[in-house]
């Protein structure tokens, strides 16, 4: 167990046994931490498995420890054994715990002779959390099926046993066999013009914590960006991704200005099929992404800043535990803004912070108290659910209050001294406001009261002294909204043509949480938002129309539903429909038909949609 600071005990009283173990794992890094990971996999797409052997390189830290802790969830283990500096193997002893809904099952490994290594045989489960299996028809070219993992949170325990906690970081290197014409990518150095032989080997020199873990594997194209930069996507995919995906490089560049070296060699990405439950996953050297940010106008390539971004905050320097996921997201966010403004200009930073900043004020009361502070009481609280807009909109929200108070090239200048001074190192909230106070607020006196700093950290809801960017265009769009609603200006008249993608986001935003279904009627008569290819416009359009008794949106809808499984854009057109009887109805229907294509997280989160529509009065059991 960690002692605190005086700091963090005299400042903000916090229990030392709410920080004696990470919550969310089994793991006792106390007693043995894994240090490298040497991971084998076969890609089976028939039986939707990986078979997989995985060798664990071992820190014994307690010497009367007796046992290796692993998380595990749905894993079928074959062998365990422990393997000595020579390779010669010896068959340990292991018990497998019942399944915990949340945790899974955990994996108790007696070890009392301390080996170095751990050599564990499995395979995973069809329904494996962390992995999403897809037949070719589920894919943009239909040719071939295609496989990805999504561990954030605590899903690498489903096809990894390992110490499943962003507390506990490890190098890896693995060897992936898959079917010929088959490109395995992993979160690791790729080639992309590796053949397509169906035997990839990877190499991870950075230790990274379990979440970041990762591997795809399907019909998949490279195609250059730049000098330290590719694209990878289906190959009907590549072209279009390479170019709105162009400026890559001077958004590498533009952050390695502000915040120092990129540390990781290469930033690839990969555009999944839409599916992905996400809309990135900053994985190292190899961005996930989904393709909804493929509009076309480069006006949702914000996504890239912001994965980019946690090369430094998150990948570089990463909460401890996902009580403190505001150190990772947060701070990303933060500096998505500032790799925006430096390539795109300050107006559509600005413009994003707002949209963001506006949403969380006219939500965050609807959430527990609990979840409305950045560093939430840590037990009680799912993995899952504390990425929220609290963690990233909150969190960068604050920032941007210490980089006012303090001024922009103070702040700069600590950001990216705390980048360096603790990288590749997971650290907790206490950690990072012991560093705060004692290099920013000590350093420079009188600009901002501590008091403040505990009451954005430990408060519920938002600081009534926040401050907001101004918008000069947002600012006409309200004028121009309420003008529209009031009837003194035709939907026709509005000043829409030149409106960005944000605009328009931030127009319907603005709108009534149920509007005159005849307004709603003259929007899409001018503006032909139905069918929109722009699923953030797309997201809001349907959701407004559905909430108006707009019936003739809702094949659309249905179709945007069932084309993206994106939690963020798909969800909220679910909670519209289920909001009446008939809606309800024909959200079960789409989901029938959508329900294969959609990630398991996708799967879970609409079901309970549909559940707590059918059944409003169920309480949920006692804890």
């Amino acid at each position: 167990m960690r002692l605190l600071s005086a700091l963090a005990i005299g400042a903000f009283s916090l229990p030392l046994a709410a920080y004696a173990a990470d919550p969310h794992s089994y793991a006792q890094p106390d007693q043995v931490r894994v240090t490298h990971l040497d991971l084998d996999l076969k890609i089976d797409f028939p039986h939707k498995q990986l078979d997989g052997v995985a060798t664990l390189k071992l820190d014994w830290k307690d010497p009367k420890a007796q046992a290796l802790v692993l998380d595990t969830r749905d894993l079928k283990i074959a062998k365990v054994e422990a393997v000595d500096g020579a390779g010669k193997a010896t068959v340990l002893k292991y018990a497998l715990a019942p399944a915990d809904k949340q945790l899974g099952s955990k994996l108790t490994i007696q070890a009392p002779q301390h080996p170095a290594q751990v050599r564990i045989a499995y395979v995973t489960a069809p329904t494996a959390s962390g992995l999403q299996w897809l037949t070719p028809e589920q894919t943009a070219d239909k040719k071939a099926p295609f496989m990805f993992s999504q561990s954030e949170s605590i899903h690498a325990r489903s096809w990894v046993p390992l110490q499943d906690s962003p507390a506990i970081r490890f190098t890896y290197s693995a060897h992936v066999t898959a079917p010929k014409n088959v490109r395995v990518a992993m979160s690791a150095l790729n080639d992309a013009r590796h053949p397509l032989d169906g035997d990839f080997r990877f190499d991870q020199p950075h230790p990274i914590p379990s979440y970041l873990l990762a591997v795809a594997a399907g019909d998949i194209a490279a195609q250059e960006t730049g000098p330290r930069s590719a694209v990878y996507a289906e190959p009907s995919v590549v072209g279009k991704a390479a170019k709105e995906f162009e400026d890559t490089e001077k958004l590498i560049a533009a952050t390695e200005q502000l915040y120092g070296p990129y540390a990781w060699g290469r930033y690839d990405l990969l555009v999944l099929p839409p599916s992905f439950p996400f809309g990135g996953m900053e994985n190292p050297n190899m961005t996930f992404a989904t393709p909804t940010v493929l509009v076309g106008d480069k006006s949702l390539v914000s996504l890239v800043s912001h994965e980019l971004a946690h090369s430094w905050s998150g990948n570089l320097v990463t909460s401890a535990a996902w009580r403190d996921i505001w150190l990772n997201e947060g701070f990303t966010t933060y500096v998505q803004g500032r790799i925006t403004e430096a390539v795109y200009g300050k107006a559509l930073a600005d413009e994003e912070a707002l949209l963001s900043a506006r949403d969380l004020q006219k939500h965050i009361g609807e959430m527990p108290e609990n979840s409305q502070k950045l560093a939430p009481e840590p037990h009680g609280v799912d993995a899952d659910d504390t990425l929220s807009d609290v963690a990233y909109t909150k969190g960068s929200w604050f920032l941007r209050t210490l980089e006012q108070r303090f001024g922009r090239s103070t702040f700069d200048a600590y950001l990216k001294g705390y980048f360096a001074h603790f990288a590749f190192q997971s650290i907790d909230t206490e950690q990072m406001l012991d560093y705060l106070k004692a290099n920013l607020f000590d350093k420079n006196p009188g600009k901002m009261d501590w008091a403040e700093v505990k009451e954005w950290v430990y408060q519920p809801g938002i600081p009534k002294n926040a401050p907001l960017p101004a918008s000069p265009r947002f600012e006409a769009i309200d004028k121009e909204r309420a003008a529209f609603l009031a009837g003194s200006l035709a939907a026709d008249k509005l000043d829409a043509k030149g409106w960005n993608t944000q605009e328009w986001m931030y127009f319907l935003d603005g709108m009534p949480d149920v509007a005159p279904l005849e307004k709603m009627q003259q929007l899409d008569a001018a503006w032909h938002l139905t069918g929109t290819p722009n699923a953030e416009i797309g997201m809001r359009w349907y959701s407004h129309a559905i909430a108006a008794g707009d019936k003739a949106v809702w094949s659309a809808a249905a179709e945007h539903m069932t084309r993206i499984g994106r939690l963020y854009l798909t969800t909220p057109l679910y909670r519209a429909f289920v909001k009446t009887p008939e809606g309800l109805a024909y959200a079960e229907q789409v989901y029938a038909k959508a329900k294969a294509g959609y990630h398991p997280m996708t799967q879970d989160a609409v079901q309970r949609i549909i559940d707590k529509a059918r059944h409003p009065q169920a309480k949920k059991p006692a804890k």
